[in-house]
């Protein structure tokens, strides 16, 4: 047996991809658009990673609602977590529960995914503005 992907249901392509690709660092590694289904599949990749992301894009909308939760979460092991979130915040993200420890993040997709990310090896030296910072919504 072997894992292949993880599927998830994306409202707007364009600020998936933005979230995915320019603030978390994945690749695009393939995409399908299905005219007859009215659907479009984008299969995104972190460098050097087999596991692939689904994005599945239903051109005539989905009831996405608040149903995310049921799902969980998906989870990065990224180089430098404080640099990460920063990237992140700059692209407008919400860190929902910042990486105090320097060890762990959660913040969300813009289709209220959570996404966790856990710092590589061993964790960073706790500091600020991280520290200080407050646990915003849910993760």
């Amino acid at each position: 047996m072997k894992y292949l992907h993880t599927m998830i249901r994306v409202s707007n392509i364009d600020e998936s991809l933005r979230f995915y690709c320019e603030g978390l660092g994945l690749k695009e590694v393939k995409r399908t658009e299905y005219e007859e289904g009215r659907f479009t599949l984008i299969y995104l990749a972190a460098p050097n990673d087999e596991p692939e992301l689904e994005l599945t894009y239903n051109w005539d909308g989905d009831n996405l609602g608040d149903c995310s939760r049921n799902f969980g979460h998906i989870s990065y092991r990224v180089k430098n977590i404080y640099e990460t979130c920063k990237k992140l915040q700059s692209i407008g993200v919400i860190i929902n529960y910042p990486p105090r420890d320097g060890e762990m993040a959660f913040v969300k997709s813009p289709d209220n995914i959570s996404i966790e990310l856990l710092q590589e090896g061993e964790s960073l030296k706790p500091q600020e503005p991280w520290t200080s910072m407050k646990n915003i919504g849910t993760w």
